[in-house]
């Protein structure tokens, strides 16, 4: 019993003193560990006289749990003061001036799509999407560019198989509108294209918006002023617009607009190739054999339809030389916008 007596003695000094949690887990197994101190007179019970082992044996347990307390008590307090002093070490010093993180900007490409999609919808045009993943009908046939057709020359078509592709322009979201909606009403489609062209002013995936008015009394006039209200909303009212007969075979008539061009003000540049123009769009009344693919009627049916790059739109609007630019993210190109 002062063998016990001893043991409780030498626990408790060195407890005092185990100051971290590893400590306390080393003086855990000193005395209640397999081969521990507390654990080694719990062997020698057997050794004792009879009348002696019960007294032993119950003075043995109370110091293993008496230590067993201490121990967890003591592991508490050690806890509770290592999480203070943690906290304390990283706690935030609010007086400090922050660090600045740089806001992000809007792509141009992003920007000019959104004002663009804004004059439209002002002027009462619904937004409509597409799939980017379309059957050869919707992009050609429907469209009135039957397989052999040599207007598919002019698409760089990415051919996923004989019959699905990569849309090469946003037209075939006007022919699933005209399949869904009852005239009259007037869409635009904005989205991603896709061709197989790279370049200075190309690239292998751009983005359109094409432009669809259906009614029964829609004119060639009506094109004009919607198209001539947008370039003045977009550029400024004083941005002189032509038309030039041009061929779709989605639409007839067709025609390709200019605008006066906005750097040399219609003097002749390098940007204008010194004709003082830029095209702009591509457009025309649409073609009553669109409008038959469609399940209308082309005797009361009537419409026409435009289709924009925006990357060109932002380019000229930017007064940006190299398409490239656009796609290649570098920060010190998109810090200006």
């Amino acid at each position: 019993m002062d063998r016990l007596g001893e043991i409780r003695s030498g626990f408790l000094r060195e407890l005092s003193e185990a100051g971290t949690t590893a400590s306390l887990e080393s003086l855990r197994v000193k005395y209640l560990g397999k081969k521990g101190l507390v654990t080694a007179e719990l062997k020698t019970l057997g050794t004792l006289p009879p009348e002696e082992r019960k007294a032993f044996g119950q003075g043995v347990n109370e110091l293993k749990d008496a230590v067993a307390e201490a121990l967890g008590a003591r592991k508490d307090s050690l806890r509770n003061a290592e999480l203070r002093d943690a906290l304390m070490a990283e706690a935030i010093d609010v007086t400090m001036p922050g660090k600045h993180e740089p806001m992000g900007r809007t792509h141009p490409i992003n920007q000019t799509l959104a004002r663009m999609i804004e004059i439209f919808t002002d002027m009462g045009f619904g937004v409509e999407i597409g799939p980017e993943v379309e059957t050869d009908f919707y992009n050609f046939e429907a469209l009135n560019i039957p397989k052999d057709h040599p207007a598919r020359d002019m698409q760089d078509t990415f051919y996923i198989s004989d019959d699905v592709v990569l849309r090469t322009h946003t037209s075939p979201v006007q022919i699933r509108a005209m399949e869904r909606l009852t005239p009259p009403f007037r869409i635009i489609a904005p989205g991603k294209v896709y061709r197989c062209d790279a370049d200075v002013s190309h690239t292998p995936m751009f983005h359109q918006i094409e432009g669809l008015m259906v009614g029964e009394d829609i004119s060639f006039a009506h094109l004009k002023g919607i198209l001539e209200a947008f370039i003045q909303k977009f550029y400024g009212k004083d941005t002189p617009v032509r038309f030039r007969p041009s061929f779709f075979p989605f639409t007839e008539p067709s025609a390709e607009m200019d605008i006066g061009c906005i750097f040399c003000k219609g003097s002749g540049c390098r940007i204008c190739k010194g004709t003082g123009w830029i095209e702009i769009l591509g457009s025309g009344m649409v073609n009553p054999r669109v409008f038959e693919m469609a399940g209308y009627d082309p005797e009361k049916i009537v419409g026409f339809a435009f289709g924009l790059g925006v990357e060109r739109i932002a380019m000229l609007n930017y007064s940006i030389d190299d398409l490239r630019m656009m796609f290649e993210n570098d920060i010190r190109f998109l810090r200006q916008f």
